[in-house]
């Protein structure tokens, strides 16, 4: 598919440089604020987001602090850029900007937020905040939360050593590079996307101390207490793929409110009632990358993530 975008340079909150992208629906439904996963950059994108826009859904991408363009770009970059460099709360004050960003922009328009992997984990801290950043203000302009695959923890935990030597480390170093290994095999069952993985030039098995170190500890947070703080009338959609190595369903379970939806992709029968019964000869798990997975499912979670949007227009 063609994929048709504008992109811009944009200063951040603290005059840092992003690199943005914005696929304009030609009649506007909707906003969406999309927030890609660690490593990841809004490039992989391009056969995606142009069908938001073909459905009426305005999509703005920013590559995030410390990944993509904005890490490696050697025009654009800020100067004290570093691949992997960012902390939850800077992230958390970025989303925020952008948020802000798409209500000036498209002021009469519902606007969502959508995160995938770790960008569903900073999704759903997002709204669960007892201090800004975000304000209430901020959060009351949502009209719901796309949680994709959100990294709240790990099928397979790091050593509890591991942990503490990390926490202490990104304390002291905060910006000491760490390894981060993404088998691209454990993203996706389509051979084209985990080659393309393989030969991303802006994908990188790498982070920051302070940056894991925010990650990983959000989730404890969000399942300690965040989930409290859910406000009562935002939306929630979570997607999940049955073999994904990054959770996030006990948050969900914890969540108290009425308008909560989860699906997982599976093959078979599910344990959830609400989740889509797939037929796919050469797939016995789904995994991480939903919208790069093999066989039909892209085109599965994205109508239902069209539809999803389409009944919360009037939801605040």
């Amino acid at each position: 598919m063609a994929s048709s975008f504008s992109e811009a340079w944009r200063e951040g909150f603290d005059g840092h440089a992003f690199y943005t992208r914005t696929y304009e629906a030609a009649t506007m439904k909707a906003v969406l604020v999309f927030v890609h996963g660690f490593g990841d950059h809004i490039g992989r994108y391009e056969d995606i987001h142009p069908r938001f826009a073909q459905r009426g859904i305005t999509v703005f991408a920013y590559d995030m602090r410390g990944f993509g363009r904005t890490a490696l770009d050697p025009e654009h970059r800020s100067p004290d850029e570093y691949y992997g460099k960012t902390s939850r709360p800077l992230e958390l004050s970025d989303l925020e900007w952008w948020v802000r960003h798409a209500k000036r922009t498209y002021p009469d328009t519902p606007i969502f937020i959508m995160g995938y992997s770790a960008g569903a984990g900073l999704t759903l801290a997002f709204p669960t905040r007892q201090h800004p950043p975000p304000t209430p203000e901020t959060v009351s302009m949502l009209s719901g939360v796309i949680s994709q695959g959100p990294l709240v923890h790990l099928t397979y935990q790091p050593a509890r050593v591991s942990r503490y030597l990390l926490h202490g480390i990104a304390k002291i170093i905060p910006s000491l590079p760490f390894p981060a290994p993404m088998p691209a095999e454990r993203f996706s069952r389509d051979p084209k996307v985990v080659e393309a993985l393989k030969n991303d030039t802006l994908r990188m098995d790498r982070g920051t101390a302070r940056g894991l170190d925010n990650m990983l500890t959000q989730g404890y947070q969000l399942l300690d207490e965040g989930y409290k703080y859910w406000p009562k009338e935002l939306p929630l959609l979570m997607t999940w793929g049955s073999a994904d190595e990054a959770r996030g369903v006990a948050f969900f379970n914890k969540l108290d409110i009425k308008d909560k939806k989860l699906i997982v992709y599976d093959v078979g029968i599910s344990m959830y009632a609400r989740v889509p019964v797939l037929q796919l000869n050469d797939i016995q798990d789904i995994l991480h990358d939903l919208l790069h997975e093999a066989g039909d499912i892209p085109d599965r979670v994205l109508e239902e993530y069209f539809v999803w949007i389409e009944a919360h227009l009037g939801s605040r």
